[in-house]
């Protein structure tokens, strides 16, 4: 799933950055731009990646400690 997700958004970035798009311009805000280049920054990231589907397997499991447990500890 990443790595479509990840292949597409690449796509789509370097169109909107490199003019290779069928419309003549696009618009978006500096904040979804700036939001786009931290995804793809991410995506980008293997060892990230591996560290987010790690957290998921442990959170799936029950390997996880709640924030009040570690409150009152």
């Amino acid at each position: 799933m990443f790595k479509w997700f990840k292949y597409h958004l690449i796509i789509a970035m370097n169109e909107l950055l490199h003019g290779e798009h069928r419309a003549r311009w696009v618009t978006i805000s500096n904040d979804e731009y700036e939001s786009m280049k931290s995804t793809i920054e991410v995506l980008s990231d293997n060892e990230l990646l591996r560290q987010i589907q790690e957290s998921r397997e442990d959170y799936r499991r029950g390997r996880f400690k709640k924030l009040s447990e570690l409150i009152d500890s």
